[in-house]
């Protein structure tokens, strides 16, 4: 079974398209009693011919060397048969076939229907929009498709252009999404092998959608203000605290107020404790009046004594001079 991923597609000279397909072999047959297995063992591709056997010119034969370089056989000979032509010309406005042959005539197989390309020659592209609303908003989503008035091309290698700078985009449809601020401007497209083809430019104007508040962030911030003002009020607590509370015993400020302290005891004496004091004073100084009252005696006689000596002295001379 051969399958044709579509049943016609548009061209335009000069172009590349591509013809996806893809095939189920027949595994086996049977032959009497006998079950024959069947591999496949030869790929073919044809323009204008219902059954392409035989003799049948082929724009692609896995069996020739000789094959047309515009025609390329993306496939294999498992599942694939995909067919990609270059430099799309005027001849190429045709239907095209695919057959498969294996090791036996039981598992040959053509689908006759094929695919159809029109080919159109020096025709402008335009661009079409997938949606019918042409006020955007960011995080919408949005398809253009460069195609002509004529059809719809499929696998089609263009130039996508947005302000006049290419984009990387290269196939017919250019996805938008999610739409931003940024996808703002003006696009163009073109066929990659032909410049000339440039359609008109598709203004797309996308508002920018209002930004949610970013949750983290503004917990973050309240987060921080509130520690910054904890921490402030702390320090202002401290400071204040340090300047009311009595200082120790140690500063010069506790030097002057443990004397003060002293002199308020001293006034508060009892009165008892006072003539104590008194009488201790007293006989303190009667005693070092004794000590001097001693002291002055002493020194008294010895002046006595002093004085005497000389009269006895001079009256000793008198009476031996008589």
């Amino acid at each position: 079974m051969i399958q044709y991923q579509t049943a016609s597609t548009c061209a335009v000279t000069g172009s590349t398209v591509t013809l996806p397909c893809s095939f189920t072999p027949k595994k086996s047959f049977h032959n009497g009693m006998k079950e024959v297995p069947l591999k496949i063992i030869r790929a073919r591709w044809c323009k204008n011919h219902p059954i392409c056997q035989g003799t049948t010119p082929s724009l692609y034969d896995s069996d020739s060397a000789d094959n047309e370089p515009r025609y390329r056989y993306l496939g294999d000979l498992e599942g694939k048969c995909t067919l990609q032509i270059r430099g799309v010309a005027v001849q190429d406005n045709a239907t095209f076939r695919f057959r498969m042959e294996a090791n036996h005539s039981e598992g040959h197989f053509t689908n006759s229907a094929g695919v159809v390309i029109t080919v159109f020659d020096l025709v402008k592209m335009r661009i079409n929009i997938s949606s019918s609303n042409r006020e955007f908003s960011s995080g919408q989503r949005v398809s253009l498709q460069c195609t002509t008035s004529s059809c719809t091309f499929n696998h089609l290698e263009v130039t996508w252009l947005k302000d006049g700078y290419a984009l990387s985009e290269n196939g017919s449809t250019l996805q938008l999404s999610p739409l931003t601020a940024k996808d703002s401007g003006n696009y163009t497209c073109a066929l990659r092998s032909n410049g000339g083809t440039r359609s008109e430019a598709f203004s797309l104007q996308v508002e920018a959608a209002e930004e949610a508040p970013d949750l983290p962030l503004i917990a973050g911030v309240v987060f921080g203000v509130l520690l910054l003002i904890t921490t402030l009020i702390l320090v202002i607590f401290i400071v204040k605290r340090k300047r009311t509370a009595p200082e120790g015993p140690n500063t010069v400020g506790g030097e002057t107020e443990m004397k003060n302290a002293d002199n308020i005891y001293n006034s508060i004496l009892m009165p008892h404790q006072e003539e104590a004091g008194s009488q201790r004073q007293q006989t303190s100084q009667e005693a070092e009046d004794t000590s001097y009252a001693s002291i002055k005696f002493k020194h008294n006689n010895w002046n006595r004594k002093a004085v005497q000596e000389p009269d006895q002295t001079i009256y000793s001379l008198v009476a031996t001079r008589g």
